[in-house]
């Protein structure tokens, strides 16, 4: 079993799923007393949500690709970032490491892909909705089109996100909301929805949604065990 490398913190309540789920994953595979090899070097998220905040990525890349190679020198096989939005800057991460870094978005991609849906919805904070980084990886490696919430829903979303979920408040109000926007994305051809930031999927679930979702903190997860035991 490779030794998974995970860069957690953003925020610490998905980093929890995270662990958890690799570790349920691998006792499912392998049986018995089996658990996940792996290390967590985990960020301060308030520095990291600043530096988001003030548009200085390349700072915010500079932190995690320490932490990568905090991981690699600690022995872990490949990387895991434990965040959708951070993905903005897989390339400075992957630059300053020699081992794999396991996309979310592919692993998400593929499943998609497999489940034969070409068009799709993409919830998340406002710079994954926007930002090219995500939406452009769907469309350019794997041909999918990728339908985002107009500007209104996008910062209700946004707002969700950084003022209750990474705080870990899930309140019924906001449950309403994300059911609203999810079903205006499904009226516009959404063969299913992404729910692209990893603390989503602490408020919402498949019965609030009337087409598939695709988890990327479970997806994600179980990809880096199944890569793992490769």
């Amino acid at each position: 079993m490779k030794t998974i490398g995970l860069i957690g913190g953003m925020s610490w309540e998905s980093s929890i799923e995270y662990y958890r789920i690799i570790n349920e994953t691998a006792k499912e595979k392998l049986g018995g007393l089996h658990s996940a090899k792996s290390l967590m070097v985990t960020v301060d998220f308030a520095e990291i949500e600043k530096l988001q905040r003030e548009n200085r990525w390349e700072e915010a890349g500079e932190i995690l690709a320490k932490c990568a190679q905090d991981l690699e020198r600690g022995g872990a096989d490949f990387i895991v970032l434990c965040t959708n939005t951070m993905h903005k800057l897989t390339g400075q991460i992957t630059a300053n490491v020699k081992i794999p870094f396991l996309h979310i978005a592919d692993a998400t991609a593929e499943k998609i892909v497999a489940a034969g849906m070409k068009k799709i919805g993409l919830l998340g904070t406002r710079f994954t909705m926007e930002h090219d980084f995500y939406k452009g990886r769907l469309v350019q490696n794997f041909g999918l089109e990728a339908l985002i919430p107009n500007e209104s829903d996008r910062q209700i979303i946004h707002r969700v996100i950084f003022d209750e979920l990474v705080q870990g408040k899930i309140l019924d109000a906001s449950r309403v909301e994300f059911r609203r926007i999810m079903d205006s994305l499904a009226a516009q051809g959404a063969e299913g929805i992404i729910l692209g930031c990893t603390e989503i999927e602490l408020l919402v679930k498949q019965e609030d949604s009337r087409v598939p979702l695709f988890a990327t903190t479970a997806i994600h997860a179980t990809a880096a065990v199944e890569y793992a035991l490769k």
